[in-house]
């Protein structure tokens, strides 16, 4: 692979729009003028139990997933999570219950990664879906992050593999990583490394151009944070395509 190969980036929109399931999906990055910390976590759904969903957010800053309509809830165990949860000064964004698992792993001296050992990809065969996480290490007025992937070794699921990203920020630069290469049966697994892609100095426009290149009938929810990195306050944007 060619070095302009390997640090192409795009747009979020570039990225997405061409794919018509990339399934749950987070973005961690610095915005361009280097101000803020920024991430964004999507999720989609192709059957009625995953679509009948909402983020709900709590006083703390969690973020929770839950039903829209409970008469229609048939298996809550992988729908239903915490997709977001800080501690200390960390904060942590995945796409299932491993956000519990990463923080309690914080709480007992424990990294990102030795936190996830104890977890594998989801038990959903044969889609086998990987599980996806990221989390923010802030300090001294700025922050490191790093990002997570654990997946199934073959089609059987008879082993997991786990790979971990560490990233310096670099302003104006974000990562992209999500469950699925595009739509199929079984659905294709996320492969390589993250991805490149540009951040944007303005919430409301970085919001819009994640949800607008979403696909329409399988979008659900989504949620934009921006971390001031010098008052550690925060401003986010959450939408969900259901609403109570």
């Amino acid at each position: 692979m060619s070095q302009n190969a390997t640090y192409a980036t795009l747009s979020i929109a570039e990225r997405i729009a061409p794919n018509p399931y990339p399934g749950r999906g987070i973005i961690l990055g610095k915005t361009p003028n280097g101000r803020h910390a920024a991430f964004a976590y999507f999720i989609m759904g192709r059957s009625d139990n995953s679509r009948n969903r909402i983020f709900t957010k709590e006083e703390d800053g969690t973020v929770r997933t839950e039903p829209y309509d409970v008469s229609r809830v048939k298996d809550p165990s992988l729908i239903i999570y915490a997709p977001v949860r800080a501690y200390e000064n960390h904060v942590v964004v995945t796409n299932g219950d491993q956000t519990d698992t990463v923080v309690e792993g914080l709480k007992k001296g424990l990294s990102f990664s030795e936190s996830l050992k104890s977890r594998e990809f989801e038990p959903d065969a044969p889609n086998l879906t990987p599980r996806i996480s990221g989390i923010f290490h802030f300090a001294d007025g700025d922050f490191t992050y790093e990002m997570s992937i654990l997946k199934s070794a073959d089609p059987e699921g008879t082993a997991c593999n786990r790979f971990t990203y560490d990233y310096a920020p670099l302003s104006g630069l974000g990562h992209f990583i999500h469950t699925y290469m595009g739509d199929g049966n079984p659905l294709p697994t996320f492969t390589g490394e993250p991805e490149r892609v540009f951040m944007n100095d303005d919430i409301d426009a970085f919001t819009k151009e994640i949800w607008e290149n979403l696909d329409e009938d399988n979008k659900i929810s989504l949620i934009v944070r921006y971390y001031d990195l010098a008052s550690g306050k925060y401003d986010e944007r959450l939408i969900n395509k259901y609403t109570k």
